[in-house]
């Protein structure tokens, strides 16, 4: 499974970027997620969505990301408003399969600065 991340770029920060995420094939998905990594700092989990529709943030961007899938396109979504100069890395897409597989995307560069 090849994953296709779009939607990085340079934003002022208290900006608003979003982030899309497809598969290049039609897949079931228990789960799909978004993860970061900044110069210097270990990946870390930014947002993620269960097949239900249950999300996880993590607290630094509660309230300002929102994790949404469109399970009809196998696409996930990450809406990011009121952008900071911390959440400047590579985003990263992952998605898990039935199996437990997981499969990640290339990364996005998301750079917040005036």
């Amino acid at each position: 499974v090849q994953l296709q991340a779009s939607g990085g770029g340079l934003v002022q920060p208290g900006g608003s970027l979003r982030l899309s995420c497809a598969p290049d094939r039609s897949f079931y998905f228990i789960n799909m997620g978004w993860y970061r990594q900044a110069p210097g700092k270990q990946r870390e989990l930014v947002a993620d969505i269960t097949s239900g529709g249950s999300t996880k943030y993590a607290d630094s961007v509660k309230g300002r990301f929102t994790i949404s899938r469109d399970n009809a396109k196998n696409t996930v979504y990450l809406q990011m408003n009121s952008l900071k100069p911390e959440d400047t890395a590579v985003y990263y897409c992952k998605v898990v399969n039935l199996f437990r597989d997981e499969y990640w995307g290339q990364g996005t560069q998301v750079t917040v600065s005036s």
